[in-house]
């Protein structure tokens, strides 16, 4: 679709990101309006299919073995628990379900193997799967593409510099890299970031500055507003205002409109006005289920209530995949 740019200067964003918010929202609604199908929302689920003991120190995880918190290191879940657990989620209207492992890198062991079973397994239930492994050489990337992985996630979190004063146990470039090897096996890439550990207006503006303007952006940009975990470094930071994560999501939906915009983590603390205003800032997606991985997630049943009363309607799987195959002429065929 045509005004799709790869070329945002910083100062182009900054100059978004500093519009007023009401305006903001107006733009990134007309653009989104322009690039997305008005009211529809991807409904995903996020399991935590092996927790804790993650090597890594980065700052605002409860799951590293860095820091003193309630998460226990546990081995990996059965595969009939992760198989049962997605189809839970299909039945509660889940398009997508995404698996995610606290590890370092992608490990050279049966559970591997076992991921790679499990997303041809859920792969042929109709649902879009994601996993975020960590860090994944050349040869993972394609054996995760060969089971049908549909998508990985792995955010950039922040500016290069204030990820590398949060996190001293892999460096940005690796982030980077480890994006270039899902590109490079035609996997879709998932890739946002945290706000609210500390990181000034100029970090979050690098951050969309550095999606924004890769050869091609990311199908699915998730804004997380950090939830702030008792025995972490940033046990103490306070609760991201929803202005916060509205002006993130409409500068995101301007500078990259054909991509998902996943309102995610933090959204638990959000009212549904709130929320709404997210909505029409550009997101269009949001994940569902008890958990976010080791944090409270929104009720089912409030999700329900808020997409009726907002007229929100749910995503199919593998909408972008079809409309890429659809023939020139399906329309005027029908």
């Amino acid at each position: 679709m045509a005004n799709v740019r790869s070329d945002w200067t910083k100062k182009e964003i900054t100059d978004l990101y500093n519009t007023p918010l009401l305006e903001l929202i107006y733009q990134a609604a007309t653009v989104h309006r322009a690039h997305q199908d008005t009211g529809e929302v991807q409904v995903c689920t996020l399991l935590s299919i092996k927790t804790g003991g993650c090597p890594e120190d980065c700052a605002y995880c409860p799951q590293s073995a860095h820091h003193d918190t309630e998460v226990e290191a546990e081995k990996m879940l059965e595969p009939q628990e992760i198989i049962s657990s997605a189809h839970k989620a299909k039945e509660a209207g889940s398009t997508r379900f995404c698996m995610g492992a606290a590890w370092r890198c992608g490990r050279e062991t049966k559970d591997f193997d076992t991921v790679l079973d499990m997303i041809t397994d859920i792969t042929n239930m109709d649902m879009e799967v994601c996993c975020t492994l960590g860090m994944l050489t050349d040869e993972q990337a394609a054996q995760l593409k060969e089971a049908g992985l549909y998508a990985y996630n792995h955010n950039l979190d922040s500016s290069e510099d204030f990820y590398n004063r949060i996190i001293s146990t892999r460096k940005y470039q690796d982030r980077l890299d480890t994006i270039q090897k899902v590109r490079d096996a035609n996997i879709s890439v998932c890739s946002g970031g945290i706000i609210g550990m500390g990181e000034t207006d100029e970090d979050r503006i690098e951050l969309i500055h550095n999606l924004a303007t890769m050869p091609q952006h990311p199908e699915s940009v998730p804004v997380n507003a950090l939830i702030a975990v008792e025995g972490t470094p940033l046990e103490n930071q306070p609760k991201v205002p929803w202005y916060d994560m509205a002006r993130m999501i409409a500068t995101a939906r301007i500078t990259m409109p054909d991509s998902m915009v996943r309102l995610s983590a933090g959204r638990v603390d959000m009212s549904m006005e709130e929320q709404a205003h997210c909505f029409m800032a550009g997101a269009n997606s949001i994940f569902t289920g008890e958990k976010l991985l080791t944090t409270d997630n929104n009720e089912l049943e409030e999700d329900k209530r808020m997409f009726e009363l907002l007229g929100l309607s749910p995503r199919e799987a593998f909408k972008d995949a079809k409309e890429e195959h659809m023939p020139e002429n399906a329309e005027a065929a029908e």
